[in-house]
C-alpha cells in the first residue's frame, strides 16, 4: 500500500530521492505505509531523471530527501522530483528536508557574498513546493526565507532523553559551543531539570570555513559532566576544540550530542579520538560505516518527521509536539 486515505478521503503518498532511503523507510514504516515506486537514474553526463511509478493526482505528497556530500546532486534531484509532482497533479507538496541543505550561508558576513539558504527556498517554491519541513535549523530566521508554512522540528527532546539516560543530571553542566547557541542550550537545561549553563568563547577568521578556534569557558564546569550540544558537526574541528578546552578547564566527562551528522573528513578521526564519552547524533543524515565508531550513538529521527508528517496531514498542530515552541 503506498498512500494513507483518511474518512474525509484526502490521500497521502510518501515519496523519497536517493540520498538516505533507510530514513524514508523507516518513516513510512512509522505512518503503516509504503513509498510510492520510483524511478531515479543518472545520465552519463550527470544529468537526474526522475519518474513516480504511482499516480499521484489529487494527493498530498510528503517528499523526503536528506542532503549528504555531495550536496549539490541531491539538492538538484529534489527539485526535479518537486517539478515531476507538480506537473503530474498531487494536490499539495511538502518538502521534508531533515538537514536543510546550505543553511549555514544564512546571511551576509561580507560585502559581494550570496545568502544561499534564501536561494534554497526560493528554488524550492519556484519547483513548486507549497510546505516545508526541517529539523534543528541552523538559524531560527530561515523559516523566514520559505514563502509558505515552515514546520520547524526539534530534535533536541530527543538527544535530552538519551543523555538523561546516561549521566546523572544533578552533575551536569549544559555547554554552548558558541554564545550563538545559548538560547538553544536554555532549551536544553530546560529538559535537563534546570542544570546550569555554560558557554565556550571561540573565534573564527570568516576568510577560513570550516576553521575555529575555541579558547574560554564562561560558566560552572570543574567536576562536572558537560553536554556539549550543537546543531550539526562537520569537519568536527569547533566540537572537538571545545572537548580539550572543558577537559583542561576540570570537566569530569563531556557528552557531544548534534542533530546533524555532516562528518566531513576529518570529523571521524577527531571525534573517535577526543576524548568524549559519547557522540550522541541522529540520522537526520546518513552514517555509513565507515563514520561510525565506538563511542558514536545514532538516534532515529523518523519517528519524530513520522508524528509532524500525521499532524500535518489531519491538519493538526505541528508545535503541539514541542510544547508550542517552533
Amino acid at each position: 500500500m503506498t498512500a494513507i486515505t483518511n474518512p474525509g478521503a484526502k490521500r497521502m503518498v510518501l515519496l523519497s530521492g536517493r540520498a538516505h532511503p533507510e530514513l524514508a523507510q523507516n518513516i513510512a514504516a512509522e505512518l503503516g505505509t509504503e513509498l510510492v515506486p520510483t524511478d531515479a537514474y543518472d545520465f552519463a553526463n550527470g544529468e537526474t531523471y526522475v519518474r513516480f511509478g504511482d499516480s499521484v493526482r489529487g494527493a498530498d505528497a510528503f517528499l523526503i530527501q536528506a542532503h549528504p556530500a555531495p550536496i549539490n546532486q541531491w539538492v538538484m534531484e529534489q527539485l526535479i522530483m518537486i517539478d515531476s509532482l507538480k506537473r503530474a497533479s498531487a494536490k499539495s507538496i511538502t518538502v521534508v528536508s531533515p538537514f536543510y541543505p546550505y543553511a549555514r550561508q544564512d546571511k551576509k558576513h561580507r560585502g559581494r557574498e550570496p545568502i544561499s539558504a534564501r536561494l534554497i527556498s526560493d528554488l524550492y517554491k519556484t519547483a513548486g513546493a507549497d510546505r516545508l519541513m526541517s529539523v534543528d535549523l541552523h538559524t531560527a530566521q530561515i523559516q523566514g526565507f520559505f514563502d509558505g508554512p515552515v514546520d520547524h522540528l526539534m530534535a533536541i527532546p530527543l538527544l535530552a532523553e538519551h543523555v538523561r539516560s546516561v549521566v546523572d543530571v544533578d552533575n551536569v553542566t549544559v555547554v554552548s559551543p558558541d554564545t550563538g547557541r545559548v538560547r538553544v542550550a536554555e532549551q536544553w537545561t530546560e529538559l535537563l531539570g534546570g542544570c546550569p549553563l555554560a558557554f565556550v568563547h571561540k573565534t573564527r577568521d570568516i576568510t577560513r570555513p570550516n576553521q575555529a578556534a575555541s579558547k574560554e569557558v564562561v560558566g560552572q564546569i570543574e567536576g562536572r559532566t558537560c553536554v556539549l550540544i550543537d546543531d550539526m558537526i562537520d569537519t568536527g574541528g569547533t566540537i572537538t576544540g571545545a572537548v580539550k578546552v572543558l577537559r583542561e578547564k576540570g570537566a569530569k566527562d563531556v557528552i557531544i550530542a548534534a542533530t546533524h551528522a555532516v562528518f566531513s573528513d576529518p570529523a571521524v578521526e577527531r571525534l573517535s579520538s577526543c576524548g568524549a564519552l559519547e557522540v550522541v547524533v541522529t540520522d537526520t543524515l546518513p552514517v555509513p560505516p565507515e563514520h561510525q565508531f565506538e563511542n558514536l550513538r545514532v538516534l532515529s529521527i523518523a519517528p519524530l518527521i513520522a508524528r509532524a508528517i500525521q499532524e500535518v496531514f489531519e491538519d493538526g498542530s505541528v508545535t503541539s509536539l514541542f510544547n508550542g515552541r517552533s
